[in-house]
């Protein structure tokens, strides 16, 4: 009985993307800042399919607020196998009373004791995951002939 190829690279569901997002804390905030492109360690939350993060005032907030189009990156791996799930959206600063009081029902914990009040919600236009299975190339690739 042979065994079914595993395939280095299978593309994920949106339902998979959620679920796997949904296991971590930590991503990625990728955006602009003055007109460069910049990325931010973030603490996340999945919620309701959209990343909630928590931030003190500063360059991250700055550049979510004046550059609404954003990506959001969060991997995972061992030794076998890993992922990656990139969002592309739009991200809003929370400030109703409303989306505040659902922002803190969320539960976003700062790892370091620092002051953070503020929210920004990034609402997806695409979500897109791969899972990779580690491996070395293929034979194939090594016969010259």
């Amino acid at each position: 009985m042979t065994t079914p190829e595993v395939q280095p690279v299978t593309v994920m569901s949106d339902d998979e993307c959620w679920a796997e997002l949904s296991s971590l804390t930590l991503g990625r905030l990728a955006t602009s800042v003055d007109g460069q492109p910049d990325i931010f360690p973030v603490n996340y939350v999945v919620q309701q399919r959209t990343i909630l993060i928590r931030t003190a005032e500063g360059t991250k907030l700055a550049s979510a607020a004046t550059n609404r189009r954003v990506a959001f990156e969060a991997d995972d791996h061992d030794v076998m196998q890993g992922w990656s799930v990139v969002v592309k959206g739009q991200a809003r600063v929370l400030s109703s009373i409303d989306d505040l009081a659902a922002a803190e029902r969320a539960q976003v914990l700062p790892w370091i004791a620092t002051v953070k009040q503020r929210f920004i919600r990034i609402a997806p236009v695409e979500i897109t995951g791969r899972r990779f299975h580690f491996g070395g190339e293929p034979a194939e690739l090594f016969d010259l002939g």
